[in-house]
């Protein structure tokens, strides 16, 4: 069988996390530079080869000095870990245009198998004549079970940071030629 490649469209794409501060509110961040490709076969993408990678150094909450933290050895690291990496084990269509993509995640050196839903958007043309695809990417994970366990108590005992992380990815890929 051929094998189609596709690339993400970084200029069409984001990448972003949630996480609860304080337990009563929500801080959204994002990941300006990533990369990331997909090998199906045909224009398949059920069983593709998913790899994707985020320069931690991109970390942008729109807070200098949180994103300098986040930068910094208490969560990142990104000095000695600056790639974030996902590599899939298994990308299988479960209904419609919802898929399970599966695979291993590796954050600040510790590696996890990880299971994100993703929804497939659809295909087109741009004005260019370029076949595009479009998936939204969404999962949860515990940030402790890749070391980044910094937290602060609060004055009443509390937690300041929640221990899951919304990941929410809108991925666009540019078949190539």
């Amino acid at each position: 069988m051929a094998t189609t490649k596709w690339t993400v469209d970084n200029m069409h794409s984001e990448v972003h996390f949630k996480v609860k501060h304080l337990v009563i509110s929500t801080v959204t961040g994002a990941f300006n530079n990533f990369s990331g490709t997909a090998v199906a076969e045909n224009d398949s993408f059920e069983q593709a080869n998913v790899n994707f990678q985020i320069e931690a150094n991109s970390v942008d909450t729109n807070q200098n000095m949180r994103d300098e933290h986040l930068k910094g050895p208490d969560f990142f690291d990104t000095e000695a870990f600056p790639l974030i990496k996902f590599e899939s084990t298994s990308f299988t269509k479960t209904k419609g245009d919802q898929y399970k993509l599966a695979g291993n995640l590796t954050m600040k050196g510790v590696t996890q198998p990880v299971e994100l839903d993703a929804e497939y958007g659809g295909m087109e043309k741009d004005a260019y004549g370029n076949t595009k695809v479009g998936f939204e990417v969404t999962g949860t994970i515990n940030r402790k079970e890749y070391g980044l366990t910094y937290n602060a108590l609060t004055e009443t005992g509390g937690l300041a940071l929640g221990e899951n992380i919304k990941l929410i990815a809108n991925i666009q890929l540019a078949k190539e030629a």
